[in-house]
């Protein structure tokens, strides 16, 4: 803040815009400078697209439920299965192109125990997408 020497004795009310007279002509500058650099184009060569010749895709496959309930007992898509039957049908489907998903589903009194047991059976048998069912809560 400035003072003045003159008889008053109060503070100058006088803005220095010296300072922000420089810091304007300065950005502007950098402007002129970097603006033509800026419209610099660089001409690449894009792929085009033709939808009507791609390929015919495979339909999506349907996810394979597997339901355990707290005794032990499994279920294939409501299907009473041994954990053996589980294990060959899982292998079975580990080969297949597209791999369908893995939905694990329990009660509410089954133990994790339990479910862990089904979902590793399912990685081991080669299983990539294994996942979880629940119900949607009532609001």
């Amino acid at each position: 803040m400035a003072f003045s020497t003159g008889d008053s004795g109060g503070p100058m009310a006088e803005i220095n815009v010296t300072p922000l007279v420089d810091v304007m002509l300065v950005l502007l500058i950098i402007f002129m400078i970097t603006a033509p650099l800026m419209s610099h184009k660089v001409q690449v060569d894009l792929p085009e697209a033709n939808l009507d010749n791609r390929e015919k895709t495979a339909p999506p496959v349907p996810p394979i439920s597997i339901t355990v309930e707290d005794n032990g007992n499994l279920y294939w898509n409501d299907e009473p299965v041994t954990k053996d039957l589980l294990e060959s049908r899982l292998s079975i489907e580990a080969q297949k192109t597209p791999q369908p998903a893995i939905n694990v589903r329990g009660d509410k009194t089954t133990k994790y125990r339990i479910v862990s047991d089904v979902v590793q059976i399912a990685q081991a048998q080669g299983m990539r997408k294994v996942g979880f069912m629940a119900l949607k809560e009532p609001r």
